[in-house]
This record gives C-alpha cells, sequence and structure tokens, in this order.
C-alpha cells in the first residue's frame, strides 16, 4: 500500500524532504536540516519498484535504456528518480514535497522569507502586470514564492502554467496547466517546455507561468513577454540578481540563434522589470535577500538598482541567521505604472529597516 517504507515519512507534515540513497540509506529534510532516518527497504528491487508505481501512472518510464525520471506524486511533490548504471550504488529517489495547502504571503512573512512591506510591493507589481523572475540556488523555495505570487493575480484573468512536473497549484479558477513531455521509447514525441511555450501564445493567455525556465525557452518568453504578454512570472537558478541576467544570455543563446550580445541584452531588458532572489540560509531558513529592478539598458550593460534587501548581522547561539530587512530608499521606476494600478506608495516602503 502507499509508497512501502517511505510513506510515513510522505505523511509526516514536518518534513520537506525525502531523500533515498539506496535500500538502507534513508534521509530527510526537517527545518532545513537534513537527517538520516531508521526506515529502510528490503533491497534495491524493492525501491526500484516503488519508483516504477510513481511513475507508471504518470506515462513516463525507467528503465536501463531510459535510467533518469522525473516524475510527480498524486498531491504535486516533485519526484526525481534515478537508477544504475548511472546510480553506481543502486537506484536513488528523491522526493520534494509540497503542503496539502500551499502557502500563502502571511505565512512567508510569519517564517521570515520577507518583510510585510517587502509582500505588499510585490503584491502591488503582480497585480499591476509587471513582469517578474524568481531566481535562486537549489532548495531556496523558489516554487513557493512563485505559487504565492500566483495568489495574487486577478480571478478574471486567463492564467497558462507551463511545467517540466505540474507543481503549482493555483488558487484561481481560469488556469489552464500544461506539462512537457519526455521522449518515448524509441526516442519520439518529445514536447519541451519550450514547444508548450510557443503554443501557449496562441491560447489566448493574460498571463504565463513558466515553473522554471533552464533551456532555450528563455528566448520564447523574453518575446512573450515583449509583445503584450505582461504580468508573466517564472524562475530560474542563479546565485544573485546579476547572475539570472547573465545565465538568461546563456539560454537564449542556446536556441540555436546566432544573435548578438547587444540584441539579446535589449530583449532582456525590456522584458524583465523585476527579479525577486531568494536564498537558503545556513542555518536552513529561506530569504528573499534581493528585490531588484531592471531599469534597461546603458552602452552594453543591462542598469538594476536594489529596492530591498536582507542584510546578516549576526548568527545566534541556536545558530540561527540574524538579520534585518532594508529598503534602499531608492523611489522605483516603476512606481508610476503601481500608482496607475492604484496602490499608493507609503513612504514607510522606502525609508525604514525591518528587524527579523
Amino acid at each position: 500500500m502507499g509508497f512501502g517504507p517511505i510513506t510515513p515519512l510522505l505523511s509526516d507534515p514536518t518534513v520537506t524532504e525525502v531523500m533515498v540513497n539506496g535500500p538502507r540509506d534513508i534521509y530527510v529534510e526537517r527545518k532545513g536540516k537534513i537527517v538520516k532516518t531508521s526506515v529502510h527497504f528490503k533491497d534495491d528491487d524493492h525501491v526500484l519498484r516503488i519508483i516504477e508505481k510513481i511513475v507508471h501512472p504518470l506515462g513516463r518510464r525507467i528503465d536501463e535504456s531510459s535510467p533518469m525520471v522525473d516524475a510527480r506524486l498524486p498531491d504535486g511533490s516533485r519526484v526525481n528518480a534515478i537508477i544504475p548504471p548511472l546510480a553506481i550504488h543502486g537506484p536513488v529517489l528523491t522526493i520534494r514535497k509540497f503542503s496539502e495547502t500551499p502557502f500563502t504571503i502571511d505565512n512567508l512573512i510569519q517564517f521570515k522569507t520577507l518583510s510585510q512591506e517587502m509582500a505588499e510591493f510585490i503584491r502591488a507589481c503582480v497585480v499591476s502586470r509587471l513582469n517578474i523572475f524568481i531566481s535562486g540556488g537549489t532548495g531556496s523555495g523558489k516554487t513557493s514564492t512563485l505559487n504565492v505570487l500566483s495568489s495574487f493575480i486577478p480571478e478574471n484573468e486567463r492564467i497558462v502554467t507551463i511545467e517540466d512536473a505540474a507543481e503549482l497549484k493555483l488558487s484561481q479558477e481560469h488556469v489552464v496547466a500544461l506539462e512537457s513531455r519526455p521522449p518515448n521509447i524509441e526516442g519520439q514525441g518529445a514536447i519541451s517546455i519550450r514547444d508548450l511555450v510557443r503554443n501557449s501564445l496562441r491560447m489566448r493567455p493574460d498571463r504565463i507561468i513558466v515553473g522554471e525556465v533552464r533551456s532555450a525557452e528563455a528566448l520564447d518568453m523574453l518575446q512573450a513577454m515583449n509583445t503584450g504578454h505582461e504580468g508573466s512570472l517564472g524562475t530560474g537558478h542563479a546565485n544573485s540578481p546579476r547572475d539570472l541576467l547573465a545565465r538568461l544570455e546563456t539560454m537564449v543563446l542556446m536556441a540555436g540563434f546566432d544573435l548578438p550580445i547587444r540584441a539579446i541584452r535589449e530583449q532582456i531588458a525590456s522584458a524583465l522589470d523585476i527579479i525577486i532572489h531568494q536564498t537558503r540560509m545556513k542555518d536552513g531558513t529561506r530569504k528573499i535577500t534581493h528585490i531588484t529592478e531592471v531599469l534597461g539598458l546603458e552602452g552594453d550593460t543591462i542598469v538594476m538598482q536594489e529596492l530591498f534587501l536582507f542584510k546578516e548581522t549576526a548568527t545566534g547561539e541556536d545558530g540561527r541567521i540574524n538579520g534585518r530587512f532594508k529598503s534602499t530608499g531608492i523611489r522605483p521606476v516603476c512606481a508610476e505604472r503601481l500608482e496607475i494600478a492604484g496602490f499608493t506608495i507609503p513612504s514607510s516602503w522606502y525609508m525604514e529597516e525591518w528587524i527579523v
């Protein structure tokens, strides 16, 4: 029944990730810390049966000819499996759990991921149809934050979501969820994120949400943002907002067109309005460390300005990171668009620090 020995771990609300490194090495992440469990499988075949049970209903397959797979559980949790010969010491299964009830902005404020003022600013940006990218490292909470941002989209807008494995849980009614498809056993029939982005433009979307931009689809996403699909959202792996711009350049080049760098930077600068950068801190907590505005191109450089920052001040005796959320005091260039959309901008957003 269920998913074998790991079923209790998957139903444990304190567990955020389950990592099966072999039949007897099973780890979990609790409150940002990785700990080993006493749970174990019988043998490698037992682990393989559970992997097969997860991927088979989704039409995915895993065998020697296709030894890696991305999938999801019925509750939306993300699954990655890799088996021999690629995994030398036996099958490996990694499950990133998602809570049954998606996080709200109040949860993120309660977790001290961001301040109340930053939350208000982000909400105003989403409602005002600014194009927003969330950057961060692996496990920094980008998808959870994207889910929270999407909750601010008005109910009367048509939303198209595009993901490798459908994880987003949107609260709105008018949502079309698309999921990419890997190649079949003959190596045919693959449908990439890029194919779905291009198809979504014919679906009359008010908003396009791409779960993760990681390849040539960056070009199509930027073109969509530049051709009237304002208010689009996406995430990408990067170590800082500036790194995200460099990664987007690289991903556009992966589309196979010999575009000049300046043309790519012009596309990026005119498409993106706000970059939200999220970091997983040393104590396991997740913080939005930068909210950065993209201003445009000056010469060959994309000009950005920081609006909100998180500054570490000390590490407590319990190992917790102490710090403060800080406004840079700069009035954003997008302030006029926010005011047109009906948001008044209190001076407190830009002139204070908020201790965490």
